[in-house]
């Protein structure tokens, strides 16, 4: 199936605020041609539909390299994550140093990250003292937990709950590229396998 593309549809994938005369004056010659008026609005509208077709197209594309790029991240983090435990934990590496391409390879070191979550079990008594900002205020309760002692905080922790929750960043690798190496640049390493 040959697909054309008439000079209409270029001017309209051209067409810019500041050059809308010249487009205006290209459909006035096409309205104003001896062609019959089917045949004009065939035209125009093939013209305009090979557009919303190019644009749905290029969402499907987008859409597609969305997911892609979700599902590469994905395989990047768990890949970096994976090796970042064998060199570790079966070869007891930290380092790989590299003449070639990267300066070398570095484990980033596992971290956790610690909140507090509150729990409001009378939200009523809790406004009665004090904690107030048209619902309980949570920051004041968070600032009172890290600076006032237990027998201060009697009172109010007969109507809240504090859960603590840890998220663990797991270990990985960090690529330590050198200074003046362009990494999509770099020359191709070519490792050999000898097949006996």
């Amino acid at each position: 199936m040959e697909i054309k593309k008439y000079r209409l549809q270029t001017e309209m994938e051209n067409l810019k605020e500041g050059n809308e005369e010249w487009f205006k004056d290209y459909v006035r010659g096409v309205l104003e041609s001896n062609k019959p008026y089917f045949e004009k609005a065939d035209y125009i509208a093939y013209s305009i539909n090979q557009i919303s077709n190019k644009l749905d197209y290029i969402s499907n594309e987008i859409k597609e390299l969305q997911e892609l790029k979700k599902f590469l991240s994905n395989s990047k983090e768990l890949a970096m994550q994976i090796t970042a435990s064998i060199l570790t934990n079966e070869y007891g590496i930290s380092k790989l140093e590299s003449g070639v391409a990267i300066s070398s390879i570095t484990i980033t070191p596992e971290k956790s990250k610690t909140s507090q979550v509150i729990t409001i079990k009378n939200e009523q008594a809790v406004l009665g003292l004090g904690y107030v900002s048209f619902i309980p205020d949570y920051s004041a309760i968070e600032v009172d937990l890290a600076n006032k002692s237990k027998a201060e905080l009697k009172d109010l922790m007969q109507f809240i709950e504090v859960n603590t929750i840890t998220e663990i960043t797991p270990q990985k690798i960090k690529i330590n590229n050198k200074k003046a190496v362009n990494p999509q640049k770099s020359d191709e390493i070519i490792i050999e396998e000898n097949v006996a």
